[in-house]
């Protein structure tokens, strides 16, 4: 009897052993594409001079069809002083930002109900992580320009920016329920939407 127990137990423990080897996920990488692995110009300062002051080259599977499959993808972002990306999201990767020049303020909020700003001033040649899908910004502090660098866990990770998504849905998101959802009055959402 007893070594019946434990053969069925070693079946048990093998049948278990065999359902996480199947339940494994494989690398999605199927192949890759010799012919458009480069790109350049991140050298290149990018043009500031617009409202926000922020110029964002990218660098993912739409510049360089070689990282399709391979789940990472790159941004310079380039900001005339006090110039801020705005509160976005990237839905579909997690961000890692390194100042290379300059000063920057940056800031995730944390999932409900907590809602916590998670926010830090970044000095050259430090480093902070934005987790996948929560909304975070950057702004440059200083009276210089700054440089970071974007590294996203994604050949293609999306960007959701709030205002634009909020304010600037084709067609109009009801003004009344973005009154009610900001608590404010009609009109002001009305003269936000214009502006998007």
């Amino acid at each position: 009897m007893a070594n019946q127990i434990l053969v069925l137990a070693v079946l048990t423990m093998t049948s278990l052993t065999c359902t996480l080897v199947i339940a494994f996920e494989p690398s999605p990488l199927q192949d890759f594409c010799v012919a458009d692995t480069t790109s350049s110009g991140l050298h290149i300062a990018g043009n500031t001079s617009n409202p926000l002051g922020v110029r964002i080259t990218p660098v993912n599977v739409a510049q360089i069809s070689g990282l399709n499959t391979l789940g990472i993808s790159l941004a310079r972002i380039d900001y005339a002083p006090w110039g801020v990306t705005p509160p976005h999201t990237h839905p579909r990767a997690t961000e890692i930002l390194t100042v290379l020049e300059g000063t920057v303020a940056v800031g995730f909020v944390t999932s409900n109900p907590d809602n916590k700003l998670i926010s830090k001033v970044l000095n050259k040649g430090d480093v902070f992580v934005f987790p996948v899908g929560l909304v975070h910004y950057q702004q440059n502090v200083g009276n210089g320009t700054a440089v970071s660098l974007s590294s996203l866990s994604s050949q293609n990770p999306g960007v959701i920016t709030i205002a634009n998504s909020v304010f600037g849905a084709n067609p109009s998101i009801s003004d009344d329920v973005l009154a009610k959802a900001f608590q404010v009055d009609k009109s002001i959402i009305s003269d936000l939407q214009i502006k998007f």
